[in-house]
Formats: C-alpha cells, sequence, structure tokens
C-alpha cells in the first residue's frame, strides 16, 4: 500500500498600489510612501529590525496599464 502525506498551504499577498496614469505616471513622492510601507510591512511580518537588509528578492515591482504594484507573499502551512 502507497504511503503519503498532505499539507494546505495558504498563500497571502501583501500590494501597495501606486497610480501611474498617463501622460504623467507615478510620482516619486507616491512610490517612496508606498515603498516605505511595504518594507515595513515586511520588517514587521519577518520581525527584522531596521538598520538590518532586506533580502534582495524582498518585494517585487509589477507595472500595470495605470498603477505600479509593490508586493509581497507569505505561506502558511495548516497543521
Amino acid at each position: 500500500m502507497a504511503e503519503y502525506t498532505s499539507e494546505t498551504v495558504t498563500r497571502t499577498i501583501r500590494r501597495w498600489i501606486v497610480p501611474a496614469a498617463e501622460p504623467w505616471g507615478a510620482t516619486s513622492a507616491d512610490l517612496g510612501k508606498a515603498w516605505t510601507a511595504a518594507q515595513v510591512a515586511y520588517r514587521e511580518h519577518h520581525a527584522i529590525p531596521v538598520g538590518q537588509a532586506l533580502p534582495d528578492d524582498a518585494l517585487r515591482f509589477h507595472v500595470r496599464d495605470e498603477e505600479i504594484v509593490i508586493e509581497f507573499a507569505t505561506e502558511a502551512r495548516a497543521s
């Protein structure tokens, strides 16, 4: 008889969305605020102290039609 296990994984994606409609795009101030908020949330979730560098792949930036999205994902396994 075959033996196996199974698991359930819940993935949560946190996103900060900055409007960037043409012809003007997004301002550096708006991007900076969203980027900072995303970094703070990432640090809190992973208990990374201020001053310690974040991993290079901590945050992802995506360009959509009229917005820039900053995000990170976390996963939790159910018992």
